[in-house]
């Protein structure tokens, strides 16, 4: 029962963060800059966060160290937000979350390049899967109206090896030892205030939005795709294990893709879905290559 609770919030988690691309683009197309569609983003989310914190009881407090580390990688997942963006705004957004969804990849090469992990058969078959699944994907009509094809792809790589970096900090530093919820919290806190920053310095400010409408779409951003999704993924990963929550994951780029098709008239073909097949599997083979491990 505890298994099968855990695959329902692994299931929510995921498909509520294929939802992003939607109200992300959704702002966008009513004149939002990327600065401030992410500032209200992760400002929302972080006082429902922290609302959900203080109920829960959670230990909000960071030392010095700590601090420091939180605030490294909480640019790690600003860029890699403000690079998803950026795709979303050049190419179609379906292509840009499978992209982004091939991060395991990534986590197992730095792993391998930097920490010395053991080379592995497995991991360098699904690294030449994913990048067959990625030249499929790419050979087909994925621009974005208005968009560049050239930024939109170096923009959804640069969101993978970015959230691989996060990953891997969270894993290998004294972030393990912080309360998720809490650093969940801190991370889009201080993302929220490297967005209003940017947002000041380089867009000539953040609006105070007045519209309902908008509002909805600001909440639906903030609500379902950033901070249910987040909670819902602390309890799948509690209730089910990583493995199975990382295999659940690959609702997020296909909800993307039907998200893609069915709104934004986005072009699916067969090579799409030989593309998105072959990166599914192989980032498959890495998450169970990473549950071997640990037995």
């Amino acid at each position: 029962m505890n298994q099968l609770k855990g695959i329902i919030y692994a299931a929510v988690s995921s498909a509520t963060f294929g939802l992003a691309p939607f109200f992300s683009i959704s702002l966008l197309a009513v004149g939002f800059s990327s600065f401030e569609v992410l500032t209200y983003r992760w400002g929302v989310a972080t006082v429902v966060l922290l609302l959900f914190g203080f109920l829960a009881g959670c230990n909000f407090r960071l030392g010095a160290k700590e601090f420091m580390t939180v605030f490294g990688l909480s640019l790690f997942r600003a860029v890699t937000s403000f690079s998803l963006v950026i795709a979303y705004q050049n190419i179609a957004s379906g292509v840009a979350s499978i992209i982004h969804f091939m991060y395991p990849l990534a986590v197992a090469v730095v792993m391998i390049v930097f920490c010395r992990e053991k080379k592995s058969v497995v991991t360098f078959t699904a690294i030449l899967l994913s990048l067959i699944g990625a030249s499929l994907l790419s050979s087909g009509n994925i621009e974005f109206s208005g968009g560049d094809t050239g930024v939109g792809l170096v923009a959804a790589c640069i969101s993978v090896f970015s959230y691989a970096g996060y990953i891997i900090g969270v894993r290998k530093s004294c972030a393990v030892h912080i309360d998720s919820t809490a650093l969940t919290c801190y991370v889009m806190g201080l993302g929220a205030l490297f967005f209003f920053l940017g947002g000041m310095c380089w867009e000539g400010g953040i609006r105070l939005e007045t519209n309902g409408i908008t509002w909805l779409y600001i909440l639906g951003l903030a609500l379902p795709a950033t901070a249910i999704s987040n909670i819902t993924l602390v309890k799948a990963i509690k209730s089910a294990g990583p493995t199975l929550t990382s295999l659940f994951g690959a609702l997020e780029p296909l909800t993307a893709v039907l998200i893609g098709v069915f709104v934004f008239k986005e072009l699916f073909t067969v090579y799409s879905a030989m593309g998105i097949a072959l990166i599914v599997v192989s980032v498959s083979l890495v998450v169970f290559q990473e549950k071997r491990k640990r037995v």
